[in-house]
């Protein structure tokens, strides 16, 4: 085994740090929200952060301290994450807000979708997509991916189409395609995958009950969001979504370029923020997510080294402090302050 290097050998090492540009973009959120009649509040989520069940302390802290107008302008920008924490967001949006209104310029896939469609109306651009809902997991028994010595996600449409193809091309008909697929995918797998869409097709139908009282309308739309496509990334434009049924408006012009100029400055937050001690060792100090409002910045950032075990062919994380950070301005200066959901 590999012998982790101390930390003596790393003291002439400047970390790299992404910069933090609350000025800049409270500059922008500042202009939107002139143009907006109610409160904004944006959600950015960058393509290695997920959707989580902190986020919602997260999301409590920020509304806990701003005032309050009828309606709120959510801006939501993520690839995903905890159906169930899209759920518990939407249920606090709701008691405090009588209206919400999703602004969506760009990805706003998976979970991100689920918590869209929580908002009476959803805000698109050009650029912007929703996605389905149906759920991939990774259960203790996946299958290993040899080459990179690690856990397979497996979903519900991909194993009814392998049950499928089975029935139309197998010279087998007689047996039971389960016997075969059980030597690559442990039973209780395929039980965590059916409970798994279930409760996305559940999670749905709660979220949209929010704001429709339609029933069977709640019923199809999740039905469909969780079956329809062949691909969990398939990209539902404005298009599609008003096809499906939902509430879709264009979203001005001029909002969606300073959203989009918004994204910009996040995404530069975000960057990638690696030091290299050596070929197995090295420092992440990447930021994850952004909550904002006017006045307030609130952000995860992921700070830990890893090590990458090579009889294992896997890193390892080491030495985490990763953490939400609140940035305000006080007396005219700009403080980073830690803060911690556990």
């Amino acid at each position: 085994m590999e012998e982790i290097k101390p930390e003596e050998s790393r003291k002439n090492i400047v970390l790299k740090k992404p910069p933090v540009l609350f000025k800049q973009t409270q500059k922008v959120i500042a202009e939107l929200s002139d143009k907006l009649d109610g409160d904004f509040l944006a959600y950015w989520i960058s393509g290695e952060g997920n959707l989580v069940e902190q986020d919602v302390i997260a999301l409590h802290r920020i509304l806990s301290q701003k005032s309050r107008r009828d309606t709120l302008y959510f801006y939501v920008k993520s690839d995903g994450g905890s159906g169930q924490a899209a759920l518990r967001m939407t249920h606090l949006l709701r008691t405090r807000y009588s209206k919400l209104i999703a602004l969506v310029p760009l990805d706003c896939a998976s979970a991100a979708t689920m918590l869209a469609l929580g908002a009476d109306s959803i805000m698109m651009g050009p650029l912007a997509y929703l996605s389905a809902i149906d759920t991939s997991i990774t259960h203790d028994l996946s299958p290993i991916d040899e080459k990179y010595n690690d856990k397979v996600s497996v979903s519900q449409n991909e194993l009814d189409r392998v049950l499928r193809l089975w029935e139309v091309k197998s010279a087998e008909k007689s047996k039971n395609p389960y016997e075969k697929l059980y030597e690559h995918i442990h039973p209780l797998v395929f039980g965590a995958v059916d409970r798994a869409s279930s409760l996305s097709i559940r999670l749905t139908q709660e979220i949209l009950s929010y704001h429709m009282t339609d029933q069977a309308a709640t019923e199809r739309i999740s039905n469909h969001l969780n079956a329809a496509y062949p691909s969990h990334g398939y990209p539902i434009t404005s298009r599609e979504a008003k096809k499906i049924g939902l509430n879709i408006v264009d979203l001005d012009e001029t909002v969606n370029d300073q959203l989009l100029a918004l994204n910009d400055l996040y995404s530069e937050m975000a960057q990638k923020a690696h030091t290299d001690y050596d070929e197995l060792h090295y420092h992440d100090n990447e930021i994850l997510k952004i909550f904002e409002t006017r006045g307030l910045q609130l952000f995860y950032q992921k700070e830990k080294d890893w090590f990458y075990r090579t009889e294992e062919r896997r890193y390892i994380e080491m030495n985490d402090e990763s953490s939400w950070r609140r940035v305000e301005i006080e007396s005219g200066k700009q403080k980073v302050k830690k803060f911690f959901i556990r």
